[in-house]
């Protein structure tokens, strides 16, 4: 390691430490369960050795609404699953985050550059009130499923808001999907009502969506409502959708009052979420409503220390479950700010408009859009105003170490970057930021309190140093309550339990760092296997992608002459050529920078790269296209023709 990497990117005063929620979280746990917590790892122990006692305090502390808590924090503790938290209590999630009143602004919307528009508080609870009695009307109640075909819009927080207030359930996909991708997903958990909109503004153009939605509501027997949110066309909106009402005319009988919330079991159904895909039909993952909303609530006050009046930003659309995790904002007294379209347009720098022009606090993102702006040479430093910026988080995929340089030589010096991940199975995270401790350099911070993680070798055994997989060993609150359809609890099961019994296997290649970080490696499922040693893939895209011809790579390991070997696809800067001079400096920059076993056998060119509709590559679409075997789920693929390209590759043959 060198000298570089052992000095932190970044440290927090003295000063800004004892200013964050977590200091103040640390301080009221020592007093009131008579323990030092001195330091992150010691609170962290302790949340994960007295679990009832540390999400007892997220309770109090983050002042979470309820009717009734009840008297047992959890029952069937050691049960994984089976686990049921604060099983007496009754709430409900919009009342949670809907505490804000007044004219302070509650959202702020931005429609790539062409659309702009601002909710406070009061204008936000009154169309909450509005839809909740226009659903209820509908038929809406508990346990139904409400479902959105939506941009990122401010209307879908409010619909989610509404749903939820009549302990519904929410699901949502975003307007890229196809229509069968939408499909495999709404198909399966039967809709009672569908919002859909006209169509949504991306890289400067209109896509319409009608078409689409016709097709998806033909094929929804289940529907008895669909309500028509426009976007490109407003005036028009009340003739483009036969059958559907716009939702103007649904509101309009309905006067803003009083929400009325219903309370539901901590553990009621709140959303449906869905796996990607790629191995076959997406799996309909229930969250509960309780445990999303605990979790959020302490990830968003103590890991990225959001306090009222802060600005919440994640790039995300409503098909990832980021947007998700955003609405939550709401609920520890930020402002949530939406974008909506393609951030490179018009010249890669409109997130950072919107960061200065609304004093972003928060701003979140990928890993691989940091990559892509950093290859574009766009540099905020020089050309914005970023002083109200706290907080940068990237998640999605691993944060290479050449990424946290870009940070922090470029976009803002003075800045807690908290690489963040977790994922949809969670709604959460596994690991993420500690606003109090040091930043070092392609790590990421600290394991999630309340989450006993641990990293296992292939026998089970907890490996305290080398790679392995990341699982977790203790029940927490935000474990989905099931998969949809699954009366016995078997596709849930085998998707996290049937390789560890009782133990979250929850798919990453990881390990920990001597600082008591992480890194990750790839997904386990993707790792490779030359000679025999496991080998992660985003430990080969850390190198070839610092190369400035490099834009993106794409590795997988093709079976050949009884092993496997290592193939890296590269889609390359206009203008350069894959020659022989770019081949031996790629596989020198991997040589050099992972290992002599992560040096591809072959280096091949493509034009493009396939990746889910939640903008992550799919190496194993890939691995099964080269072997000659169906990919199960083309319409899980956002460019399912990029498949084509790696079709009867010759090179593959010899």
């Amino acid at each position: 390691m060198s000298e570089q990497d052992e000095q932190p990117l970044w440290q927090p005063g003295e000063r800004r430490v004892a200013g964050t929620n977590l200091a103040r979280f640390m301080a009221e746990v020592a007093h009131r369960w008579d323990v030092e917590v001195p330091d992150f790892a010691a609170l962290h122990r302790w949340s994960v050795d007295q679990p009832e006692d540390f999400w007892l305090t997220v309770w109090d502390f983050c002042a979470v609404r309820a009717a009734t808590r009840g008297g047992k924090v959890v029952e069937n503790r050691e049960k994984m699953p089976g686990a049921r938290w604060f099983p007496e209590a009754r709430l409900n999630f919009a009342e949670n985050l809907l505490r804000g009143e007044g004219e302070d602004e509650a959202i702020v919307f931005w429609g790539e550059d062409r659309v702009k528009r601002r909710l406070s508080h009061d204008e936000l609870r009154a169309q909450v009130s509005r839809l909740q009695q226009a659903l209820r009307a509908a038929g809406v109640g508990v346990g139904d499923r409400v479902a959105g075909f939506l941009p990122n819009l401010p209307e879908t927080i409010i619909a989610m808001l509404a749903t939820t207030s009549l302990g519904a359930v929410w699901s949502s996909c975003s307007p890229d999907f196809g229509v069968q991708g939408v499909l495999d997903r709404f198909g399966q958990i039967e809709p009672k009502v569908l919002l859909v909109t006209d169509g949504y503004h991306y890289g400067g153009k209109e896509f319409d969506c009608l078409d689409k939605a016709r097709a998806i509501i033909a094929e929804l027997p289940s529907l008895e409502q669909v309500i028509l949110v426009p976007y490109l066309d407003p005036a028009g909106a009340g003739q483009a959708l036969p059958g559907a009402v716009a939702l103007d005319d649904l509101l309009a009988p309905h006067p803003a009052g009083e929400i009325e919330y219903t309370r539901v079991d901590f553990n009621a159904p709140l959303y449906i979420m869905y796996s990607s895909g790629t191995t076959g039909a997406p799996k309909c993952i229930v969250h509960g409503v309780g445990g999303t909303l605990s979790q959020h609530l302490k990830e968003h006050q103590l890991h990225a220390d959001v306090r009222p009046g802060d600005r919440l930003f994640f790039f995300t659309t409503c098909g990832w479950m980021m947007w998700n995790w955003l609405a939550s904002g709401l609920a520890s007294g930020a402002t949530i700010l939406l974008f909506d379209g393609l951030p490179a347009h018009p010249d890669g720098n409109i997130l950072f408009d919107f960061a200065q022009a609304e004093g972003m606090t928060h701003f979140g993102t990928s890993a691989k859009w940091l990559d892509s702006i950093a290859k574009a040479g766009i540099a905020p430093i020089d050309s914005h105003d970023l002083s109200k910026l706290r907080v940068m988080m990237s998640t999605g995929s691993p944060l290479a170490p050449q990424g946290f340089d870009y940070v922090y030589d470029w976009i803002k010096r003075d800045i807690h970057l908290a690489s963040i991940s977790g994922g949809t199975d969670i709604i959460s995270c596994f690991i993420g930021g500690d606003p109090t401790g040091p930043v070092w350099r392609g790590e990421i911070q600290a394991p999630g309190l309340g989450m006993r993680i641990e990293v296992f070798d292939e026998t089970g055994q907890a490996l305290p140093q080398g790679q392995g997989e990341l699982v977790c060993t203790a029940s927490f609150p935000s474990m989905p309550i099931g998969f949809w359809n699954d009366p016995d609890g078997s596709r849930y099961h085998a998707a996290y339990f049937d390789v560890y019994p009782n133990v979250w296997r929850h798919g990453d290649w990881v390990e920990f760092t001597h600082h008591g970080g992480m890194v990750i490696h790839g997904r386990s499922d993707a790792t490779l296997n030359p000679g025999g040693v496991r080998i992660g893939t985003a430990e080969i895209y850390r190198q070839v992608e610092q190369l400035d011809e490099v834009l993106e790579g794409l590795v997988i390991g093709q079976q050949w002459h009884d092993d496997t070997r290592v193939v890296l696809f590269v889609v390359l800067r206009q203008g350069a050529e894959l020659d022989d001079d770019l081949i031996g400096r790629i596989k020198a920059k991997i040589r050099s920078g992972a290992s002599p076993r992560h040096v591809p056998a072959l280096v091949l060119r493509v034009a493009d790269i396939p990746r889910t509709v939640n903008n992550k590559i799919t190496e194993l679409a890939v691995t099964d296209v080269i072997h000659g075997r169906p990919v199960k789920n083309r319409e899980a693929l956002a460019n399912p023709e990029a498949l084509d390209l790696y079709k009867d590759l010759p090179e593959l043959a010899v």
